[in-house]
C-alpha cells in the first residue's frame, strides 16, 4: 500500500488555488499542528485560504472529526440521578454583542432538572467569552479536571469549563482565528462549534446561531447554511440537535463587556432583566428541555421563585467563585450624551462590540489578558425616547488612553430621530 507524505505549503497550495483536501490530509494538517509540526504561521495561511476558498461538506465533516480526535471524548452515559441517567444537554451560540444568555440559561436548565456540560469558550474577535465573563467573579475558576466535572454534574447538575483536553487543536486554531481575521469562516465555525461539543459528553445539542451586524456572519441565508451545517454534522455523531436563528443587528440586553455582563445576569435571574434577555434565555431553555424529554415544567417559574439564582449560587461556589465579593468595574469612566431630544435609533452591535474590544474586554493577541472591568453600558435601546443632554452610553476601562479609540468604533453606530425604527424579531427562525 502506497504511503502518502505531505508538507504544509504543499496542503496550503491546494487549498489557496481552489481544491479540495482529502481525509488523509486534513487529518495530517490537524495533527501536525496539535504536535507543533505544523507552525502557527503554515496553519493561518490554511486558514486563510479556507476563509477565501470555502470547504465542502466532507472537508468540513472530516476537519471536524479531526479535532474531535485530537484530543479526549468525554462520556457521562454512567451518571445516574435517582436511578435514571442524567439528562444531558448543551446550548452553544455562534458568537454575538452582550450575549450573556449562557450565564443565566444554565442554572434555568439545572432548576428544571436537565444536566448541562457547558464546554465554554473566551472571547473571539469582537464577541465575548463565556469563560472570560464568569472568570470576572472572584475566585471562579473553568479549569475542571474530568472528574471534578463528573462530580459537579453528579451533584449540582452542571459545570462550566474550558475545553482542556478536548479537541485541543480547536483550542490552538481557536486562538488564531482571532487574531487573523479568520473568525467569520463559515466551515471553520461549524467545526469549531461542533469539534468541542460533541466531544463533551452531551445527549443533546440547542444551537444558538446569530445572523446580523454584530455576528460573525452577517448574512441570513449565510447563518441559515451554517445553523444547517452543524446540525448535520450533530445528527450524524448521534446527537439530537437543533437550531435557533437568532437576530444580532443589536447587542443583547444593556450591557456589553465581562463582569458588566454578570451584573445583568444576576439581574434576569432575580426575576428582572432586559426583556430581550430573558425571551431568548427561556426559549433557549424550552428547547433544551424539549431535547431531553422534560416537560410540564415552565422555565420561567425558575426565574420568578429564585430556584435557578439558587442554582447559580451552587454552580459559582463549587467553582471556587465568591459573589459576596464586589465585581471589578474601570476604573476610568466616560459618557456619550444625546445633542438632541427624540428616539434612540438603531444601536450597530458591531460598533459597540468592538468600541467594548478596543476599551481592553477582548484580545489582541493571542492568550493575552482582557480586563475584567471593561465595558459599554447602554442607557437607552432602540425605540426608548431621549431628552437632550442625558447619559445613551458609559464607557469603562483601567486604561483611560484606550477611549479615543473606542469613541471612534462607536462613532456613526447610533442616531437620535425623530420616529422608532421598526422592531425585529429576536427568534428568526427555528431550525432542526
Amino acid at each position: 500500500m502506497t504511503q502518502f507524505t505531505f508538507d504544509a505549503p504543499t496542503v496550503i497550495r491546494i487549498k489557496r488555488d481552489g481544491g479540495v483536501l482529502s481525509d488523509a490530509a486534513i487529518d495530517w494538517v490537524i495533527d501536525g499542528y496539535t504536535r507543533g509540526l505544523v507552525h502557527d504561521e503554515q496553519m493561518s495561511a490554511l486558514l486563510m485560504a479556507i476563509f477565501l476558498r470555502g470547504m465542502t461538506p466532507g472537508e468540513i465533516s472530516r476537519w471536524t472529526a479531526a479535532m474531535i480526535d485530537s484530543g479526549e471524548r468525554f462520556d457521562f452515559s454512567d451518571l445516574r440521578r435517582d436511578g435514571k441517567p442524567l439528562r444531558l444537554v448543551d446550548k452553544h451560540s455562534t458568537g454575538g454583542v452582550g450575549d450573556k444568555i449562557t450565564i443565566p440559561l444554565v442554572p434555568v436548565v439545572m432548576a428544571c432538572g436537565a444536566a448541562v456540560p457547558q464546554a465554554a469558550g473566551r472571547g473571539l474577535g469582537h464577541t465575548g467569552g463565556t469563560l472570560d465573563k464568569l472568570e470576572a467573579i472572584a475566585g471562579f475558576t473553568a479549569e475542571l479536571s474530568k472528574d471534578r466535572i463528573r462530580q459537579q454534574l453528579q451533584g449540582i447538575g452542571a459545570a462550566v469549563f474550558a475545553a482542556g483536553d478536548l479537541a485541543p487543536a480547536d483550542r490552538k486554531i481557536y486562538a488564531l482565528r482571532d487574531v487573523t481575521a479568520t473568525t467569520e469562516s463559515l466551515p471553520l465555525i461549524a467545526s469549531s462549534v461542533m469539534s468541542k461539543k460533541l466531544a463533551e459528553g452531551a445527549r443533546a445539542l440547542v444551537l444558538d446561531t446569530k445572523v446580523g451586524r454584530g455576528a460573525f456572519l452577517t448574512s441570513e441565508a449565510e447563518a441559515r447554511e451554517l445553523a444547517a451545517t452543524m446540525v448535520e454534522l450533530g445528527r450524524a455523531q448521534g446527537i439530537d440537535t437543533r437550531a435557533l436563528l437568532t437576530d444580532m443587528d443589536q447587542p443583547l440586553g444593556s450591557a456589553v463587556g465581562n463582569a458588566i455582563e454578570i451584573a445583568e445576569s444576576l439581574d434576569v435571574l432575580a426575576g428582572g432583566g432586559p426583556a430581550d434577555v430573558v425571551e431568548l434565555t427561556l426559549a433557549l431553555a424550552r428547547e433544551m428541555l424539549d431535547a431531553v424529554g422534560i416537560d410540564g415544567v415552565d422555565p420561567a417559574q425558575t426565574l420568578r421563585d429564585g430556584t435557578a439564582m439558587d442554582r447559580f449560587r451552587d454552580l459559582v461556589g463549587a467553582q471556587g467563585g465568591d459573589l459576596l465579593q464586589p465585581l471589578p468595574v474601570g476604573a476610568h469612566a466616560e459618557t456619550v450624551t444625546a445633542s438632541r431630544s427624540g428616539t434612540m435609533g438603531d444601536i450597530d452591535a458591531m460598533a459597540v462590540g468592538m468600541a467594548v474590544w478596543r476599551l481592553g474586554a477582548g484580545r489582541s493577541t493571542p492568550g493575552g489578558q482582557v480586563q475584567f472591568g471593561a465595558g459599554v453600558r447602554i442607557h437607552r435601546r432602540s425605540g426608548e425616547p431621549v431628552v437632550a443632554g442625558e447619559t445613551l452610553f458609559t464607557f469603562y476601562t483601567d486604561t483611560p488612553e484606550r477611549f479615543d479609540g473606542a469613541m471612534a468604533e462607536l462613532d456613526g453606530g447610533w442616531a437620535v430621530g425623530d420616529a422608532a425604527p421598526a422592531p425585529r424579531p429576536l427568534i428568526i427562525d427555528r431550525i432542526t
